[in-house]
């Protein structure tokens, strides 16, 4: 086993490459985790590896230095080599993986990144040299503090203090910036900056279970309602899409309309990060376990995800790191299929949300 010189290590920053190269949600959750190191070491060079896909919303973090881009499984040999001759010449001192999968690790270990750190799951394991067991599929923390307790145990070899965790907001934005995303959208669209933005994303990106189109309709209805009979501000309903989505949107966006409810599409963006900054703008966002909803979180705007019941998928596992008084969390009763989104109560959800709303500081400053 390599072991790192203390003295080399002070001679220069730390080099640490992290990777979390999977959706989108899964790597806004690992926004806490790149806080940690900077919080421990705010001189270390922190790269990450990451699809193209989500490289856009990379490169706003302000934990990270680096952006590297990883071809995928499907790269063949070439990407493979070319992947690999990138992090030989990136020198690394310590690797952490949030999910272990072989490719990366016998990446790490090919490139001689001497302190390589993952779960200590399945045979992937077998190419790193520092590991840390925990039963993620018993899905009892959220996903993101499994991620901090993986950046927390790359510290403790690296011989750093331990920083108190970090709080909300994961994503601080530079002072104004939310003020300008809602002036922005209120020019595009003609809004009332004084009624409560509600954005509401009707897609499940691939795979998150999601509500139908109709349930939302029947969400947004029964909120509506409520608010009403609180002589509540009435709100904006703006419906938010991803690629492939658009019609969904548009659909449910015209139905609402047609009802007599102030209802608009968001405006297509200039890609994933500029869609990404215009999420702050939100006074809510409602969605099921999707990207969205994590960039939400980590925003620290306040949310009501809808996640289904099944062990790996539950809201706890794959809870929104915003602060806790900022999230609502619905899912399938216990009794009732695990993925079956029909069964979820609408009217004590709506219920909810109505109040949510009313405690919410409309069109507050960025934090």
């Amino acid at each position: 086993m390599t072991i790192i010189s203390a003295t080399a290590m002070d001679e220069r920053r730390s080099r640490l490459l992290v990777v979390r190269n999977d959706k989108l949600g899964d790597f806004m959750l690992a926004w806490p985790a790149l806080a940690c190191l900077k919080a421990a070491d705010p001189a270390a060079h922190v790269s990450v590896l990451v699809p193209a896909y989500t490289a856009p919303i990379a490169r706003l973090c302000p934990w990270i230095d680096e952006v590297l881009l990883d071809p995928g499984d499907d790269a063949g040999a070439d990407g493979r080599r070319e992947l690999l001759t990138r992090l030989r010449d990136g020198r690394f001192d310590a690797l952490l993986t949030l999910f272990s999968t072989p490719r990366i690790g016998w990446l790490g270990w090919r490139a001689g990144i001497p302190l390589r750190l993952a779960p200590a799951t399945k045979w992937a394991q077998l190419f790193y040299n520092r590991r840390i067991t925990q039963r993620r599929s018993r899905s009892e923390k959220p996903e993101y503090v499994y991620n901090l307790e993986l950046a927390e145990g790359l510290l403790d070899e690296l011989g750093h203090p331990l920083p108190p965790r970090p709080a909300p907001p994961f994503w601080p934005l530079p002072d104004g910036t939310r003020d300008a995303q809602r002036a922005r959208l209120a020019g595009e669209l003609g809004l009332d900056a004084r009624r409560p933005w509600i954005f509401v994303h009707p897609g499940h990106g691939g795979s998150a279970v999601n509500l139908s189109p109709d349930q939302y309709g029947e969400l947004i209805r029964e909120v509506e309602s409520r608010l009403a009979t609180a002589s509540a501000p009435r709100p904006t309903w703006l419906l938010t899409a991803g690629p492939g989505e658009e019609a969904t949107a548009d659909a449910l966006c015209d139905l609402l309309v047609a009802e007599g409810l102030y209802a608009t599409r968001l405006p297509p963006r200039q890609g994933l990060d500029d869609f990404a900054l215009s999420l702050a703008a939100a006074d809510l966002f409602i969605a099921g376990s999707t990207g969205p909803l994590h960039i939400a979180g980590c925003l620290d705007r306040p949310t009501a995800g809808f996640y289904p019941a099944r062990r790996s998928a539950t809201p706890l596992r794959w809870q929104t790191c915003n602060a806790r008084a900022h999230r609502l969390a619905f899912s399938p009763p216990h009794g009732a299929d695990e993925t079956d989104m029909t069964s979820i109560d609408l009217q004590a959800a709506a219920e909810q949300i109505a109040h949510h709303i009313q405690t919410l500081t409309i069109n507050e400053p960025a934090p």
